[in-house]
This record gives C-alpha cells, sequence and structure tokens, in this order.
C-alpha cells in the first residue's frame, strides 16, 4: 500500500526545479501522499546512496514503516567538454522497509572530506572538474577508504562477496578500484554498465545494484561503495534473503532488458535535447 511509505527521498544534480522539489512530484504520481516526509537529496553521484542511508535511519528508529530512495540523473557537460563522452541518463528506485525484504543492508559506513573536484554554481549551465585531480585525491582515495572500512568492520574479504559494485564515471575507475581492493572483474561484471549506457551520474550505482538483485541467489553477498564528488563515498554490505526467490521480478523489465531496448542518438539530436543549440535572438 503506497500509504505506508513514510519517507520519499530523490537524489540527483538534474532536478528540474531550484525551487521544487522532485520528491513531492514522485510520491503523488505513487499515491504515497499526504502523511511523509520528502525531501531532494545532492550530494553530486552519491545522492541516491544518501537517500538509502536516510531511509535506513528512518525505519530503523520505527519513524516509518518503509521509505523510498531514487537515485537519477541527466548527466550534464559543456560542449566539448571530456564529460560528454560517457553522457547518459538513468536511475533506479529502492523500496527500504524491515518486512519481507529480499536483500538485507548489513551495514553501511561513509568515508567524507572536503574536497572540490566537480561543481557547479548557482545559475551555471554545465559543472567544472579538476580534470585529472578527480582521480586520485577524489574517487580513488574516497572508495579505497570507504570501501577498507567496511572491509575491517565487517571482518571479511573481497573473496567472501558474490559481487561488488562501485561508482562507474567511466569504466576504467571502477575496474581499476577493484583491483586495488582485491576484487576480481567477475565480481563487477554484472554491475558494471557504464561501458554499456554511459554514466548515469546518481543513478549509476543504484543502476548496478538493480542489475545484480536481477540475477542474486539467496545467500548471496554484495559489496557497494558509491562516491560523489565534493567529496565522499557511501559503502554497504548486503546479503540476499530467501525472499528474493518468491519476488516477482516477472513483474517488471530487468536492466539488462532495458539496456536491450535503448535509444541511442546522435550528437546533434543530444545537442537538440539538451537545449546546447541556442538560436541568435533579433
Amino acid at each position: 500500500d503506497p500509504k505506508d511509505i513514510g519517507a520519499v527521498y530523490v537524489g540527483s544534480e538534474s532536478h528540474p526545479y531550484a525551487v521544487k522539489p522532485t520528491a513531492t512530484i514522485v510520491a503523488e504520481a505513487i499515491n504515497a501522499t499526504p502523511n511523509l516526509t520528502a525531501a531532494d537529496m545532492e550530494f553530486a553521484c552519491k545522492a541516491g546512496t544518501a537517500g538509502i542511508q536516510v531511509c535506513m535511519g528512518l525505519v530503523g528508529s520505527g519513524m516509518v514503516r518503509y521509505g523510498v530512495a531514487i537515485g537519477a540523473d541527466t548527466s550534464q557537460g559543456a560542449p566539448g567538454d571530456a564529460l560528454e563522452y560517457s553522457a547518459s541518463a538513468g536511475g533506479a528506485a529502492y523500496l527500504i522497509g524491515s518486512e519481507n525484504i529480499i536483500a538485507k543492508i548489513n551495514r553501511t559506513m561513509s568515508f567524507t572530506t572536503d574536497t572540490p573536484d566537480f561543481w557547479r554554481r548557482e545559475g551555471q549551465p554545465y559543472p567544472k572538474h579538476g580534470g585529472r585531480f578527480t582521480g586520485e585525491p577524489a574517487y580513488f582515495r574516497h572508495v579505497t577508504s570507504a570501501a577498507k572500512m567496511m572491509l575491517e568492520a565487517m571482518g571479511t574479504k573481497p573473496e567472501d562477496y558474490d559481487y561488488a559494485i562501485f561508482h562507474q564515471p567511466n569504466g576504467k575507475f571502477p575496474t581499476r578500484v577493484a583491483a586495488q581492493l582485491g576484487f576480481t572483474n567477475e565480481q563487477i561484471a554484472q554491475g558494471l554498465l557504464t561501458p554499456e549506457i554511459g554514466n548515469t551520474y546518481s543513478g549509476a550505482v543504484p543502476l548496478g545494484l538493480a542489475s545484480v538483485l536481477d540475477v542474486a541467489k539467496p545467500g548471496d553477498r554484495i559489496f557497494v561503495t558509491s562516491y560523489g564528488s565534493g567529496a565522499g563515498s557511501d559503502a554497504f554490505d548486503i546479503t540476499v534473503t530467501d525472499n528474493i526467490k518468491s519476488y516477482k521480478r516477472e513483474k517488471a523489465e530487468t536492466v539488462a532488458q532495458r539496456m536491450a531496448n535503448t535509444v541511442e542518438l546522435d550528437y546533434a539530436r543530444y545537442a537538440m535535447f539538451k537545449d546546447k543549440i541556442v538560436l541568435p535572438t533579433e
């Protein structure tokens, strides 16, 4: 029952309004209003996992029965910027609760610093970034730190997990960080979507996790680490439950099925849809 949803959080850096929450639109669309709390989240590409953490707190405290956390984006990049090479759009939504769950989040931990590797000021149409600075002191430092914190806290090793998902601004970064931490290509393959569909920003890790859950079996262990510029990483240790067997997967297309039906655009049409072609005014 949608009325059992007590919280809706939408994480994105491409909200349609500057002063009008996306979360209320979603809540109204799913018939969850009016007795709930709703808000938009912003933390670059990890806003979606931040929403999952907030919902975990509300459900765990007993303040709400269910919470919805969404990570979704339409990638932004200035014409000619390297960001355009992986520009994409996508998102995933998660219902967070404590009853009949298909996957249990055993623990979540975060590593956060003030590292300005990527930003967009109010009124600016496109984000700016620090080029190579977005790699070592930003992405790799935060992802590896959060991941190592989780492994230490859980007393686990990379080989204890069946799947691993890392934030994927491109195909190179998650592959490299996985190897640095001791994860194999086989562990990250199911959740590595960027080489096929591009960087969906806040939707990247949620979509990767959705792809894994599409094929996961009871008892499977999943390791997740997101990243958001600015900068921070959220790590999750997840175990798939027996309820996954009765979950009606056929009710919706899997991530793989949706990816098989994508529509590719040439640059001219992409530029038109993104309003990058501005005609002169008289």
